[in-house]
């Protein structure tokens, strides 16, 4: 036993997570967390938790944005501080023009401005539900332990109508083989990371976890959106009734509380 519990903490030192996994009281008992940072492979969580089926085979329940990006990624690693407002940015976000960083005539989506890091996240179940809003669309009471997937994607909003088009990788009624997808998801910003993780949210925390298990798949690269057509999703209407952009959960360090990537 002594022996196992000192490889545990070579493990732990070796990834460089040892003095923050020990400097806060941490759940006991919870599968994997998220966000992590995708560039480290490391973890001692091993519970058994299967990797939810492709996108396409699942019905999406949900889309919405975080600011700032709860993962830590190559591509956003500029630290944004502790707490709710904390997270990461785009390494990019120093370098726009004033063009880009101009105030747009509509703010009906909140809490996002031009210059700002989001993450936006698009939730599957293999419940037969129906979009909606917030995590609870994802289940029901005859579907209470579902295998849930989320894609993510982390962008670089600036005021430019050539950057992507939010209204693109909505959903809009989209049905595809019979199960609810968005119109698109982003391409071209990496090979996504797939590991097993939770969900996420400023309520959770190392010490406070998420007890549902989800496969994540998070695309190491930004990509720069444009602020006008995440506006106009919210002045459209949405069936998540999303108008606002949420906190961040900080992120998650302890290896006790990270499960391996293998991808």
């Amino acid at each position: 036993m002594a022996n196992r519990i000192g490889l545990a903490i070579a493990a732990a030192a070796s990834i460089g997570f040892l003095s923050q996994a020990h400097a806060e009281e941490l759940c006991q008992g919870f599968g994997p967390q998220t966000p992590r940072d995708i560039s480290q492979t490391a973890g001692l969580n091993t519970a058994s938790v299967s990797i939810a089926p492709p996108a396409a085979q699942l019905n999406l329940c949900n889309i919405h944005t975080h600011t700032n990006a709860e993962h830590k990624g190559p591509d956003f690693t500029v630290f944004a501080g502790d707490g709710e407002h904390g997270g990461y940015q785009c390494n990019a976000t120093a370098e726009l023009t004033e063009a880009e960083l101009k105030q747009p005539a509509s703010s009906t989506f909140k809490d996002v401005k031009p210059g700002d890091t989001i993450e936006v996240h698009w939730v599957y179940t293999s419940c037969n539900a129906t979009p909606g809003k917030g995590l609870g669309s994802c289940l029901s009471d005859a579907c209470a332990n579902p295998q849930l997937r989320v894609e993510a994607q982390v962008f670089l909003v600036v005021n430019d109508p050539n950057a992507l088009n939010f209204l693109d990788f909505g959903y809009d009624g989209n049905i595809v083989n019979g199960l609810h997808q968005p119109k698109a998801l982003p391409e071209g910003t990496g090979t996504p990371v797939t590991f097993i993780g939770s969900t996420t949210g400023p309520s959770y925390t190392q010490s406070v976890c998420s007890p549902l298990q989800v496969t994540w798949s998070v695309h190491p690269q930004c990509a720069k959106l444009d602020i006008n057509s995440l506006n106009a999703w919210a002045e459209q209407g949405n069936v998540f009734e999303e108008d606002h952009s949420h906190g961040v959960r900080q992120l998650v360090t302890a290896p006790e509380l990270l499960a391996p990537i293998t991808n």
